[in-house]
């Protein structure tokens, strides 16, 4: 079943105190709903692990950023980093990002209408992310698949190491190649990587790109979704956005914070501790309610309101806190301002379809709509 809508129970949740401490499958599991718990859980590296990412996504990804604690963490996040400065992304801007989300718009352009979902919002990520791989354009869609099922391990074991395999296979002369001859890619980027006289492992490296696809593309394509959704949901801002473009940016992050694609984020106890004065065992798994935290009325006025009116750095955590803070944020930002000014330049008078049903945005763990039929101005 689809989940439509949890805030209104994580809303309840929140009112009856930050923490909830429960058995789950045998295991002690506490959920975090605050905004000020969540923030300060994250940073407390000395009582929360990050190891119980690693159990979970390791048997399929491999070795990866999200699993990694101390001194390993800041070795790798290092050596990956300098692929993801705001300056090295920027150049891709007019080479790459302009030029993908400009194809997928010409495609539905004189039309007069299309589901912005299936023909824009959930190709135009991946392609960035394929591309400043170097992946073929024409295997995206198998990558995508891989990635997903890699992503469903846990759910299904099986398939999920077939598709692992099957990536590694893709991956391996492409990596291979990288080593031999650097070119200008993200590959040749991560491959070549040095800090301080260490390179990532071959291990480490097919870790991070069985990742980056889903935490770079798959996300992504969410919160893009969401951004449009909002903005469709409320016309006089849509307008005001169309007409003053500086609002773009303002636009994104109320929507990051209204409704994040990702709404939770998982530790463990390393040792007894309390969170928010609520005991805590150790072994006890945590899980950061970053979309409940984002409209915790403690921290936000009218939280369940999108508005375009909110101060321009409202405080989410949609990208996380302290060592873990994504990696990715500054393209997912470049890419957002990208997509959201093209949608607006090349779709005059866009609205949602009166004819389709009401979209909606849906899911528990990942958030987004699942179609945006609209209509607009043909060119």
């Amino acid at each position: 079943m689809t989940v439509r809508d949890p805030h209104p129970d994580w809303r309840s949740r929140r009112e009856r105190g930050p923490v909830e401490v429960r058995e789950e499958m045998g295991r002690p599991t506490a959920r975090v709903f605050t905004r000020t718990a969540c923030e300060r859980t994250l940073k407390d590296e000395a009582s929360f692990s990050s190891r119980v990412n690693q159990e979970s996504m390791g048997p399929y990804m491999g070795p990866v950023i999200l699993g990694m604690d101390g001194r390993e963490h800041t070795v790798y996040r290092n050596l990956v980093s300098h692929a993801f400065r705001r300056s090295a992304l920027e150049r891709w801007e007019d080479e790459l990002i302009v030029p993908t989300i400009t194809e997928l718009l010409d495609r539905i352009a004189p039309l007069g209408r299309a589901d912005l979902v299936e023909a824009v919002t959930s190709r135009y990520p991946l392609k960035v992310i394929t591309s400043l791989m170097g992946v073929p354009l024409s295997d995206a869609d198998r990558f995508r698949e891989w990635a997903e099922e890699v992503s469903s391990g846990p759910l299904d074991p099986e398939r999920g190491m077939a598709s692992s395999r099957a990536m590694r296979e893709y991956l391996t002369p492409i990596v291979e190649d990288r080593k031999r001859r650097r070119r200008d890619d993200l590959i040749s980027d991560i491959v070549h990587a040095e800090v301080d006289g260490e390179r990532l492992s071959d291990e480490h490296i097919y870790g991070f790109l069985r990742l980056l696809l889903p935490a770079g593309a798959e996300t992504t394509y969410r919160v893009f979704g969401n951004t449009l959704f909002a903005l469709l949901s409320h016309p006089e801002a849509l307008a005001r956005v169309r007409t003053d473009r500086s609002l773009v940016p303002r636009a994104i992050e109320e929507t990051l914070r209204w409704e994040t694609s990702v709404t939770l984020v998982m530790r463990v106890a390393k040792q007894d501790t309390e969170i928010a004065g609520c005991p805590i065992a150790a072994g006890t798994t945590v899980g950061m309610m970053l979309a409940s935290s984002n409209r915790d009325a403690e921290h936000f006025e009218r939280p369940d309101q999108w508005d375009l009116d909110r101060p321009e750095d409202p405080g989410h955590l949609s990208f996380g806190w302290g060592r873990h803070l994504c990696l990715g944020m500054y393209l997912a930002r470049l890419e957002l301002r990208v997509g959201v000014n093209a949608v607006l330049d090349r779709l005059p008078n866009l609205r949602f379809d009166p004819d389709a049903a009401a979209p909606e945005i849906r899911g528990h763990a990942f958030r987004g709509p699942t179609a945006l039929p609209v209509v607009f101005d043909s060119a």
